[in-house]
């Protein structure tokens, strides 16, 4: 379906008033989504807009650079061994021929951030090869699902991000 007819089944379903709210209300919230992954270093951010299923998916993916710099020179075993050291959740992945870390954990709702829900978080730390000084990317993925972090529908998208981080492949221009 595309969105000239989506929006004509939002019209139908809703007073005209209320999808101008609404869709205000998106825009605010795209735009703060936005800033806090701008705050968080973020390169790139990656929210799903499609209907799955008849359902929207509350979800965000955010690549980041973590640790950059001359002084973060350190093998790439040595740092992943700090970061499965530093917390339950973590364990070791290597994608892409790169080892790092995945770490596994619920993020409580912060109201003095305007974050109202919980959400489960899922991040991969990564070393970027071939860098002249020890480069980190973060891959995170963050949802709220269906209000629980653990439950079930949290844990299908869970595997949904770990599945598509399976496919991860560094690229060079």
């Amino acid at each position: 379906m595309d969105s000239e007819s989506r929006l004509k089944n939002l019209k139908k379903e809703f007073a005209k008033d209320d999808v101008i709210k609404a869709r205000l209300e998106l825009i605010k919230r795209l735009n703060k989504g936005v800033q806090q992954a701008h705050k968080a270093d973020g390169l790139t951010l990656y929210l799903p807009v499609e209907r799955i299923h008849g359902t929207l998916v509350a979800a965000s993916i955010v690549v980041s650079e973590a640790l950059t710099g001359p002084g973060v020179n350190v093998g790439s075993g040595e740092v992943v061994a700090q970061l499965l050291a530093d917390g339950a959740g973590s364990e070791p992945v290597t994608i892409d021929g790169a080892d790092g870390v995945r770490v596994d954990k619920v993020v409580a709702a912060d109201p003095d951030r305007e974050v109202e829900h919980a959400s489960r978080r899922i991040d991969y730390v990564l070393p970027v090869p071939g860098s002249q000084v020890a480069q980190w990317a973060t891959v995170c993925f963050s949802t709220i699902a269906d209000g629980d972090p653990r439950s079930e529908f949290a844990d299908v998208l869970v595997e949904l991000f770990d599945a598509v981080m399976t496919t991860f492949r560094w690229s060079y221009e």
